[in-house]
């Protein structure tokens, strides 16, 4: 049942949720930012849901961690073929999991979370967000969900919208807010429903509270098309929710009556997925989609009608780029017109760029996209190269968006920009690289020289994000291929000079909320997490974590491409393992050696290096004393050698 800004009883309770056709599954999710899988299209036995929820409750009750390697029929679920198909679709093959980030069960009570989409590096970190599927959220429900046990809430439609961040402190902290006065009044520490509640029964079953309105009003306030608050429920035990890492969404109070929870409590696990390969497709290109001509959204029953052309035309874009790993071709509706038409449309669309205040943001990125999509690269990227430089980080961002839309005929542009004096354009330039440039020495030489002497934390981390994208895209297209060795020689380079830094909310003694830039750091490097072990330190960096974000794609392909990078590669990942005290770390660590162990096992080049670190990679993780068994069994360790370890994580 889809709550769409109503007053909603329960007497709407009995309405089928509309699950994903696994032939709509690319359309929507390029649309919607958001799909639901059925228990059935996973491929595995139903009983494995039931087995876990049983487990989960058990040790729910008895106050125990609820983690993948305490149940691991959770690993099942990971890699359950319907599952991993449909997640192929969405990233690529081989897609890993962000370690010790969230990857545990989560349950629904009394309170409520603010609007909010999840921080984009790991644990409360910032980087740049990707309008183009390279991180995706799995929700898992091993139980059914009823409409009034707290169903996620979440917001299809807003996934290609934001806010400033750069230099908006409310939004410092990786985790973009859509009310953050909600946090800062406390009324996320106001029960909203069960016994401390302060609300009748009725409004709390109708959602008249104020926390209700509030949140309704958050989104309407918006004023971007389409947005409504849409609650997942009910689900079936075993359901999966896929959605876009930059979908805004929350926690949900329960409606029920709360003498009920603690027998029937409502399980969720959290699983953060990241693309480490691509698919370039060299066949047909898929056919044009009339988005208007679709009717009414099955899920959310939203009119897809009402859909402008600001919002198709990114749609668009993203379906194609799903599809085939490339840039689509001009719109069609471009085809016929004049040069002088053209020009005019593309001024417009300028103006149209440099829209003010927040609302306007989907006529700014909509714009960009059709700018890219107008016919003629050369004007889109003299234009839109124009807007790169304001001062507006609205129009920056709208920009930034459009030129990577352009493709590779913006890379001499986003060049440029990655050596301007000014902080914030050079960070956009070297992430515009990332995600649309060929890997070439000249595009190298850049990326490296500002991961290597950048005075921003904020752009050095960006920079060490974007080698492992130009690698795996290298790699997909087989331009610049033979530069991947490069691309890890850099990163292992930096992981040599980079430091980490007692965490942001301990270093200033304050929530990771409230946490601001520093001299020594620019960017927000996240809250940190030892796990009650002496071996790890509340310690946090952001470009060693994205460094070895970067290092686990170029890991999960095979040796012969890493070439003479593997021996000094191997290296840096065991002296990380070994000495760092950043848990996150160690965990990108440990996955990529795991990936270049276990991924490729069938390549007829023998590797003396492989084969030893395939001979000793459990006792490798043997002697860590904490390990990510949801990255691990994704990297392709089999889940049976969980239990070669006699204390489970």
């Amino acid at each position: 049942m889809s709550i769409n800004n109503k007053e909603t009883s329960s007497t709407a309770a009995s309405d089928p949720l509309a699950y994903t056709t696994p032939e709509r599954l690319v359309q929507d999710f390029a649309s919607r930012g958001l799909v639901v899988l059925a228990p059935e299209s996973l491929g595995i036995p139903t009983e494995i849901h039931d087995r876990i929820y049983e487990q989960e409750k058990k040790a729910y009750h008895d106050r125990k961690p609820v983690t993948p390697s305490s149940i691991p029929d959770v690993l099942k679920v990971l890699n359950a073929p319907g599952l991993v198909a449909a997640c192929n679709q969405l990233v690529g093959k081989n897609w890993a999991i962000v370690p010790f980030t969230h990857n545990a069960s989560f349950t629904s009570g009394s309170h409520d979370q603010h609007w909010h989409k999840d921080d984009n590096g790991p644990y409360n970190s910032r980087k740049q967000r990707h309008h183009q599927a390279v991180q995706i959220e799995m929700l898992y429900y091993p139980q059914t969900v009823r409409e009034d046990m707290g169903p996620t809430a979440t917001i299809p439609y807003s996934h290609y919208w934001t806010y400033n961040h750069e230099e908006n402190h409310d939004n410092f902290a990786g985790a973009d807010h859509l009310d953050f006065n909600y946090p800062l009044s406390h009324m996320e520490r106001e029960p909203v429903s069960g016994p401390d509640s302060k609300y009748g029964i009725d409004d709390i079953i109708n959602r008249r509270t104020a926390h209700d309105v509030r949140m309704r009003e958050a989104v309407t306030n918006t004023g971007w098309p389409l947005v409504q608050q849409f609650e997942a429920a009910p689900l079936r035990a075993g359901s999966v929710i896929l959605y876009s890492h930059n979908m805004f969404h929350r926690g949900n109070h329960r409606r029920d009556n709360s003498g009920t929870w603690r027998d029937n409590p409502r399980f969720m696990w959290r699983f953060w997925l990241y693309r480490t390969t691509d698919t370039i497709s060299s066949g047909s290109a898929p056919d044009e989609i009339n988005w208007n001509s679709l009717g009414v959204d099955p899920l959310t029953s939203i009119d897809l009608s009402e859909a402008g052309e600001d919002v198709t035309a990114v749609w668009r874009y993203h379906h194609f780029w799903m599809k085939t790993g490339q840039t689509p071709p001009p719109h069609p509706s471009v085809s016929g017109i004049s040069s002088e038409e053209r020009e005019k449309e593309a001024d417009r669309l300028f103006e149209q760029l440099r829209a003010r205040n927040d609302e306007a943001e989907p006529a700014r990125i909509g714009a960009a996209y059709r700018l890219a999509s107008i016919g003629d690269s050369a004007l889109a990227v003299r234009l839109l190269g124009r807007a790169l430089y304001t001062e507006r980080e609205s129009v920056r961002r709208a920009a930034t968006y459009g030129l990577i839309a352009v493709g590779p005929d913006a890379t001499h542009t986003f060049l440029e920009a990655a050596n301007s004096p000014i902080k914030w354009v050079r960070k956009a330039g070297v992430y515009g690289l990332g995600d649309i440039s060929p890997l070439n020495d000249e595009v190298l030489e850049a990326v490296a020289a500002r991961l290597q002497d950048d005075p921003s934390v904020y752009v050095r981390s960006v920079a060490a994000g974007t080698l492992g994208c130009l690698g795996r895209r290298a790699i997909a297209t087989h331009i610049g291929e033979s530069l991947v060795p490069a691309c890890l020689d850099a990163l292992v380079q930096s992981l040599a000079r980079e430091e980490n830094r007692l965490c942001m909310s301990k270093a200033q003694g304050r929530s990771i909320k409230f946490a601001r830039p520093t001299d020594d750091c620019d960017v927000c490097e996240g809250g940190g997490v030892d796990f009650g072990l002496e071996r790890f330190k509340p310690v946090r960096s952001a470009v060693r974590e994205n460094a070895l974000w970067s290092i686990v794609i170029l890991c999960s392909h095979s040796a012969e491409i890493i070439g003479s990078a593997l021996e000094t590669t191997i290296g840096a990942l065991k002296k990380v393992l070994r000495d760092d005290k950043n848990v996150i770390c160690v965990g990108f660590a440990m996955d990529a050696l795991n990936r270049l162990a276990s991924l490729h096992p069938e390549d007829g080049k023998s590797f003396p290096l492989i084969e030893g670190l395939q001979k000793n990679l459990l006792s490798i993780l043997g002697d860590l004393p904490i390990r990510s068994w949801e990255a691990l069994v994704r990297g392709g360790l089999s889940a049976e050698s969980l239990f070669a370890f006699k204390k489970p994580d």
